[in-house]
């Protein structure tokens, strides 16, 4: 089991995180309507470019917004801090490092073995 300090701090970073990542959804879609649109095929190009580039990035932020109030969730339910993939605590200084993880060390290695690398 993890001890409960080590389940506040992380509870605290991750409350945090999660209102950094909607504060910056937030930022992304009030610079998207602000640009200017039209102009010419350059332009047109360049905003569809940007357009691209923010649809990527909110795919990302949101990914992370999921893994963020799935670790809410655990610590709730009283499960935080447990690998996914082994049973085992999840070290306290990889939870404090990446408050949202669901693999300890070892278990993330197992998970990479048995992933199958892309050329």
């Amino acid at each position: 089991m993890v001890d409960a300090k080590i389940v506040l701090l992380c509870k605290q970073k991750l409350i945090t995180a999660k209102s950094d990542l909607l504060n910056r959804f937030q930022s992304h879609a009030h610079d998207f309507k602000e640009r200017e649109t039209g102009g010419d095929e350059a332009d047109q190009t360049m905003s569809l470019l940007a357009e691209n580039q923010l649809f990527i990035t909110h795919q990302r932020m949101r990914t992370q917004l999921i893994e963020i109030e799935l670790a809410l969730s655990r610590i709730e339910k009283g499960t935080y801090g447990v690998c996914e993939e082994t049973d085992e605590p999840i070290e306290a200084d990889r939870l404090i490092a990446i408050p949202w993880t669901r693999l300890s060390i070892e278990g993330a290695e197992l998970r990479e073995n048995r992933t199958p690398r892309r050329a």
